[in-house]
């Protein structure tokens, strides 16, 4: 039984102009998907309709459920319910996401004093726990941090650290690299793929970069123009890949990975 199924979604904008049409997917408990394509080609919002949060002016139509509850025609006490709990997201930019007038310690105890109904000793050791797992060793520093005083991977690691923090069944990754430099766009990734093997959290990764998905999902769906192109393993996706949007996005990283070798090449011989 699928932990999240999406039937038939489309996302209109108020103006009726299709932003994503008939757009079919699932994820089971435990596994790892991702949704790849170019920035407009409907991925970030088709995940965000999964959760229930998609901007104002949007209406989506056809079937979302999570956990068995209608994401889109629901109650938004309903659907509330279930995020935090059995679904939470780690967005693109976490200084934006991120609470600014709040600390960081604050933040990651919000989910853990709401569904878990910690507190006192026990919510500040819940912290630290959440902060450590996500490898920040300074736990006490970063607690009292207000955002802006940490860099751009320890907010990420806070982000990742306060949507893990209630062992939710599905984590929803939107980009969660793409303002990170190279080095700890790596590290974010490793971070990721050992928390939900360690957790057997279901994994819904969302990025426009074929390499990165590979790292942490196992099957992918391609997306373009607001409709899945083409969906698979993702080794059959890289192998083997039938549209020719998909062709294209894997000669995009092959010839991305044979500059790369050759610039690693001329600096290791200069």
């Amino acid at each position: 039984m699928s932990l999240l199924t999406v039937e038939g979604l489309s996302i209109r904008n108020s103006s009726g102009a299709a932003l994503v049409s008939d757009v079919s997917f699932a994820v089971a408990p435990g596994d790892r998907t991702g949704l790849i394509g170019e920035s407009g080609s409907g991925k970030s919002l088709s995940a965000l309709a999964s959760v229930g949060l998609l901007p104002p002016g949007l209406t989506a139509t056809g079937s979302v459920r999570l956990d068995g509850v209608d994401m889109i025609g629901a109650p938004e006490r309903r659907r509330t319910g279930v995020r935090g709990r059995v679904a939470s997201v780690v967005f693109q930019e976490p200084l934006t996401a991120l609470d600014p007038l709040m600390t960081a310690g604050r933040q990651i105890a919000g989910p853990l004093r709401r569904f878990q109904g910690l507190k006192g000793e026990a919510l500040r050791t819940a912290v630290r726990v959440a902060l450590e797992e996500v490898r920040l060793t300074d736990t006490e520093r970063i607690g009292k941090a207000y955002p802006h005083q940490l860099s751009g991977g320890q907010r990420q690691r806070v982000a990742i650290a306060m949507a893990l923090a209630c062992r939710p069944r599905l984590l929803i990754a939107d980009e969660p690299t793409t303002a990170l430099d190279v080095t700890v766009q790596a590290e974010i990734l490793d971070l990721l793929d050992r928390l939900v093997d360690t957790h057997g959290t279901a994994l819904l990764f969302i990025t426009h970069d074929l390499p990165v998905v590979a790292k942490v999902a196992r099957g992918a769906h391609v997306m373009r123009m607001g409709r899945i192109v083409e969906s698979g393993p993702i080794i059959d996706l890289i192998a083997r890949p039938s549209d020719p949007y998909t062709q294209t996005l894997v000669e995009s990283a092959r010839r991305f990975d044979a500059a790369l070798g050759g610039a690693e090449g001329d600096s290791s011989g200069s």
